[in-house]
């Protein structure tokens, strides 16, 4: 199973940015059974949670991305999504996917987001 992340970019603040990650290999059951989730990392701070997608479809988002970012996949495509709307400058950071099922936790290779004042 590999994850591929992609849709980062630089953007002006106010702007939006729709990250993609699809698990290649990755059967459906494997798929829709996990937990789906988006991470992110700013220079010089540690990795944190940002959304997640549980298998029951229950979302959760970090306190600072409420209201503006978005969690959702296609199961069919083996896709999570990750819908940044309202972009801040404190938004800057590397984004990780991550999916997670039982023992098994695979991550993505991280795609960079860049945002401007």
């Amino acid at each position: 199973v590999q994850l591929q992340a992609s849709g980062g970019g630089s953007v002006q603040a106010g702007g939006s940015l729709k990250l993609s990650c699809k698990a290649s290999g990755m059967i459906l059951s494997t798929f829709t059974g996990s937990r789906r989730a988006w991470y992110r990392q700013a220079p010089g701070k540690q990795r944190e949670s940002v959304a997640e997608l549980t298998s029951g479809g229950s979302t959760n988002y970090h306190d600072s991305v409420k209201g503006r970012f978005t969690i959702s996949r296609d199961n069919a495509k083996r896709t999570v999504y990750l819908q940044m709307n309202s972009l801040e400058p404190d938004d800057t950071a590397v984004y990780y996917c991550n999916v997670k099922f039982g023992s098994w936790d695979y991550w993505g290779q991280g795609t960079l987001v860049t945002v401007s004042s």
